[in-house]
């Protein structure tokens, strides 16, 4: 199942509405358990998917659009 950020921030929210309103411990471990591991793989996530540096590409890239200069 994918989930988009915007469904990932209403979890996490609800989790933690939960956590804070539920009187039993064992079930507000249960909740930060899970907020737990959805932050870890949001990590994960954002990690996979951020560009690295390599030594090829060293320095600053520009992209832009050079059609404006054949008007």
């Amino acid at each position: 199942m994918n989930f988009t950020s915007h469904d990932v921030v209403i979890i996490e929210r609800a989790l933690r509405t939960a956590m804070k309103h539920d009187m039993e411990e064992h079930r507000s471990r249960d909740y930060q358990e899970v907020l737990i591991k959805m932050q870890e793989s949001a990590i994960q996530a954002f990690r996979a998917n951020a560009p690295t540096a390599t030594a090829d590409h060293e320095g600053i890239r520009y992209d832009y659009d050079d059609s404006s200069d054949l008007m």
